[in-house]
C-alpha cells in the first residue's frame, strides 16, 4: 500500500475565484506510482471549498451565479454579527460545496469525464493564500 501528500498553495481573489487543479493533480499522481486507488483532494479552511465542473468561462459564471442566489453576499447574517468580517456569505456557499473530493485511480490515471476537471473555488471576501492537499492512497 502507497499513501503519499503534497501540499500546494495558491494564491487566491475571493469572491468566487476558481482554479483548475488537475494538471498538477495528474502530475502529482503520475510521480507517486499509484495505479489502483484513491486520489483526496482538501482544502483547509471555511470560506473556500472543492469540487468538479467543466472548466469552461460560461459554465464557471453560472456556478458562481446560482452560488450567489443560493447565498447572497447582501443579507444579514449572523457570522458577520458576531465577527464583523462580513463573510458569513462565504462560510455558506464553502459549506455547500464541502472542503474535499474522492476521485478513484484507475490504471494510473484519475476517472474523470471527458469535460470534468477538479476545481478550488475561493469565496472569501479578500485575497487569500489557500492550502491544497492532495493525498493518493492506493497500490
Amino acid at each position: 500500500m502507497i499513501i503519499k501528500t503534497k501540499e500546494l498553495t495558491l494564491k487566491t481573489q475571493g469572491f468566487c475565484d476558481i482554479h483548475d487543479l488537475t494538471p498538477a493533480a495528474e502530475e502529482f499522481l503520475r510521480l507517486s506510482a499509484v495505479k489502483e486507488g484513491q486520489f483526496l483532494v482538501h482544502v483547509p479552511g471555511s470560506t473556500a471549498a472543492v469540487t468538479t465542473i467543466e472548466y469552461e468561462p460560461g459554465v464557471l459564471k453560472d456556478l458562481c451565479r446560482a452560488l450567489a442566489q443560493i447565498a447572497p453576499e447582501d443579507i444579514p447574517y449572523e457570522h458577520d454579527k458576531a465577527w464583523g468580517d462580513g463573510n458569513g456569505f462565504s462560510h455558506v456557499r464553502a459549506a455547500l460545496m464541502k472542503p474535499s473530493l474522492c476521485i478513484p485511480v484507475a490504471e494510473g490515471r484519475l476517472i474523470l469525464g471527458t469535460w470534468q476537471q477538479i476545481v478550488l473555488l475561493d469565496f472569501d471576501n479578500r485575497p487569500r493564500r489557500r492550502r491544497v492537499i492532495f493525498q493518493v492512497l492506493g497500490r
